[in-house]
């Protein structure tokens, strides 16, 4: 455990992120895309309207698909981080896990009703979502040997804004080369979608898939070539892994800090996943929003969300990390309050006549632009919160059990995004509109911002 000491005890000055860390920080970029462009703003959508061809039984469709494969996550991902504390290497199970999940995207360019059908496309984003799950702990857990205490902050806001950067490039690249031209004329446009794609047929979106798989798939090796790993450990059966399991649930009665923070990031940390997850359905849906809007307003929004992670960096250094979390999480509420009260006649719940301010091929009108500025702000504390919530499980944890710390983190997630999912599905359902799912989340989010102001730990700097 030597390595695991010097790492603790690094306390050299702050200067340029070493190699590892940027390796770490790349793998963390180059697997945000399948959030972006999967999960969010082009397949998913893709999926609700066209393979179940209604967006508000699309919405609840999704929300029990995330909820499936968000249990079994979090029933099974502490194992897995407890097992990566004996084992101490995290790499090869990473590699593999990787390896499955570019297996995954790059498949969806066959789920069409003759190809794959819904079936088995749904199939194929359930366990995606489980790899997913899987590779973040292991990932998340190697922040402590990647990057020094003084680099943390530094290095984990750097993975989400590199996230966001290469989100907007393959975002603003899949407009200019299949949704523009499929919809208009323009000197700067190609004549029509690139590789001979047919929108009617829905190429163009489906191309989503193997674009995200083959980012994802050069991205992630820095990690695998040059980035820092953990020590090996003592190893074990899965018996020893359950013990040191059990050792750590145990120790969170007299961890209350820890405790505090995990039932609390239960209740807000992936109800702001689930209002990602659902904001290119909601705008399909209630905005009418095509290929086209949804693309743009996803190019937009990942600007401000890799704005977020840098802010999420700096408020950790200036006010540390739990008034960071609670600053971002009432950015996030006011914004979702904002949202659900805009609609193509309505804005911020006062009724509006339709005219439009211009005759552009999207945004024209107001409710629209409201639409997508609301949006954006909300991407900053929503993407500034996921920072702050790591930076602050680390600085509560110790590198010999922040495996264990980040399976049970994985754990609170996962409880939250099957429970966010499934309010959003039951009062979607119940009540018929898309509004109704965002008021459940927004309740979720009220709760962590409440449980968050009684972590403690050391003062806040000032």
């Amino acid at each position: 455990m030597v390595g695991i000491t010097m790492a603790a005890n690094d306390k050299t000055p702050a200067g340029p992120l070493p190699g590892s860390a940027r390796a770490w920080a790349l793998y963390e970029g180059s697997r945000t895309p399948y959030v972006i462009l999967i999960k969010v703003y082009i397949f998913i959508p893709y999926l609700v309207t066209v393979l179940v061809g209604d967006p508000v039984a699309g919405q609840a469709l999704v929300a029990k698909l995330v909820m499936a494969y968000g249990l079994f996550a979090a029933l099974t991902a502490p194992l897995l981080g407890a097992a990566m504390d004996r084992a101490g290497r995290r790499k090869p199970l990473l590699a593999g896990i990787t390896g499955a999940l570019v297996a995954c995207c790059a498949s969806l360019w066959w789920a069409t009703p003759g190809g794959l059908g819904l079936g088995l496309t749904c199939a194929i984003i359930f366990v995606a979502g489980i790899l997913f799950a899987y590779s973040e702990v292991l990932h998340n857990s190697l922040l402590p040997f990647a990057a020094s205490p003084n680099h943390t902050s530094a290095t984990s806001g750097l993975g989400l804004a590199l996230g966001s950067a290469i989100s907007v490039v393959l975002l603003a690249f899949v407009l200019w080369g299949f949704a523009l031209p499929a919809k208009m004329s323009a000197g700067w446009l190609p004549d029509a979608p690139l590789f001979g794609l047919s929108a009617t047929s829905h190429e163009t979106d489906r191309i989503a898939g193997p674009i995200v798989a083959l980012v994802f798939g050069l991205g992630a090796l820095p990690l695998f070539l040059w980035g820092r790993d953990a020590p090996r450990g003592v190893g074990g059966r899965i018996g020893d892994s359950l013990g040191q399991l059990k050792e750590t649930l145990k120790s969170l009665p007299a961890n209350r800090p820890m405790a505090i923070f995990l039932i609390s990031r239960m209740m807000y940390t992936d109800g702001l996943t689930a209002i990602l997850l659902f904001t290119g359905i909601y705008a399909a849906g209630v905005m009418q929003w095509g290929a086209l809007e949804l693309t743009a307003l996803a190019i937009i929004v990942s600007c401000f969300l890799a704005m977020g992670g840098l802010v999420g960096g700096l408020l950790d250094q200036l006010v540390g990390p739990r008034r960071a979390i609670r600053i971002e999480l009432a950015i996030v509420i006011v914004s979702q309050l904002a949202l659900i009260g805009i609609a193509p006649d309505r804005l911020f719940y006062l009724a509006y006549d339709g005219s439009p301010l211009w005759r552009g091929p999207m945004f024209g009108q107001l409710p629209e632009i409201a639409f997508v500025v609301t949006a954006c702000v909300s991407a900053v504390g929503i993407c500034g919160c996921y920072a702050s919530s790591r930076s602050m499980l680390i600085s509560l944890a110790t590198p010999e059990t922040v495996g264990s710390w980040f399976g049970l983190y994985a754990l609170s997630g996962s409880v939250t995004i099957w429970l966010g999912s499934a309010l959003v599905g039951l009062a979607t359902a119940f009540w018929g509109t898309q509004q109704a799912g965002f008021v459940a989340l927004i309740m979720l989010l009220a709760a962590g911002w409440f449980g968050i102001g009684f972590v403690e730990k050391k003062p806040d700097p000032v």
